[in-house]
């Protein structure tokens, strides 16, 4: 929203009002509530209510068609709206649609069990983390996952959020977590959701569009010295994986890592090759650590840069005031 300065200003300008400045502090802040505390107990937090809200939506709505898909997505566009206009504070939806820390306690979990060489362990763990079916993997297959899931849920769950908070709406980052959340549990392309799920996957691919290209730009200057192989992997891996926004954050997480991602994998039962992203060798369960401290230093990057922008945007305004 647009208004004029007090006194008409130079000519009448006008400036902008200051939700990008109080968004970018809320983003912020959000930002260091996860990583303090973590997310709320999953009986008390809003998304895991709304899980449970869209499972009952499925439920009465499901058709293998598009159109009650669309049904399903606009159910959960309208609770989220309300949601937002119940709770109107940037700063609290930030924090609840942020998932950081507990990213962080699930890959290390699943690299615990795997240096104490406890497979079945780590088996079980990683259906917190990924979607595929883990029952065959071996530790190599184990890591791979873990590596994968760190950056695609990087972007999801700690640069978007942190994006669209800094826009100052609580309503953008409430709608971007329904729409990550409603395509985590329909958006797969197997029979029963190829069609169902398709509108809950292309309302998730437009949300995550930018905030994926501001992971990929935050992983280039995280880690400098391996700009040259980011780049080319984004240029040219990136593109042919089937996710648009997943492909580029896997893409660059790979080539900073020195590692090489993608390939067989199984859904459902379903056996998928994906596209190999990065030049370097297949991840290890050594290599989680560095891929974890990789998505620490994204995170503080683009919550740094939120609050960067926000004390610049208020500087320029208090000089355009005065």
């Amino acid at each position: 929203m647009l208004r004029p300065l007090p006194g008409g200003g130079r000519g009448g300008a006008p400036v902008r009002d200051g939700a990008p400045v109080r968004g970018g502090r809320a983003a912020a802040l959000g930002y260091l509530l996860d990583r303090a505390v973590g997310e709320p107990p999953a009986r008390l937090h809003p998304v895991a209510g709304f899980g449970a809200l869209m499972g009952r939506a499925e439920r009465r709505c499901y058709r293998p068609t598009r159109p009650a898909g669309v049904a399903y997505a606009g159910t959960g566009l309208l609770a989220a709206a309300a949601g937002a206009a119940l709770v109107p504070s940037v700063t609290a939806w930030c924090y609840l649609a942020l998932g950081g820390r507990s990213l962080e306690s699930a890959a290390m979990a699943v690299a615990e069990a795997l240096a104490q060489g406890d497979l079945p362990r780590a088996r079980s763990l990683l259906p917190a983390l990924v979607g595929r079916d883990v029952a065959q993997l071996d530790a190599a297959g184990i890591a791979r996952a873990v590596v994968e899931s760190v950056a695609e849920n990087t972007n999801d769950a700690v640069v978007a959020p942190l994006c669209y908070a800094a826009t100052g709406r609580p309503l953008l980052v409430a709608v971007h977590r329904a729409a990550n959340t409603m395509d985590a549990m329909v958006g797969y392309r197997d029979e029963r959701y190829r069609r169902f799920g398709w509108a809950s996957a292309r309302l998730d691919d437009v949300l995550g569009y930018l905030p994926a290209r501001v992971t990929a730009l935050a992983v280039l200057l995280a880690r400098p010295s391996r700009a040259g192989a980011v780049v080319r992997s984004l240029r040219r891996d990136a593109p042919h994986h089937p996710s648009p926004n997943g492909g580029v954050a896997e893409a660059a997480f790979a080539a900073a890592l020195g590692l090489r991602l993608g390939g067989p994998a199984s859904y459902g039962g379903v056996a998928e090759t994906r596209p190999l992203l990065g030049d370097g060798r297949p991840p290890e369960p050594a290599d989680l650590a560095a891929a974890l401290d990789l998505a620490r230093d994204v995170g503080r990057l683009v919550a740094a840069a939120a609050a960067l922008l926000s004390a610049g945007r208020a500087r320029l305004g208090g000089r355009r005031r005065g």
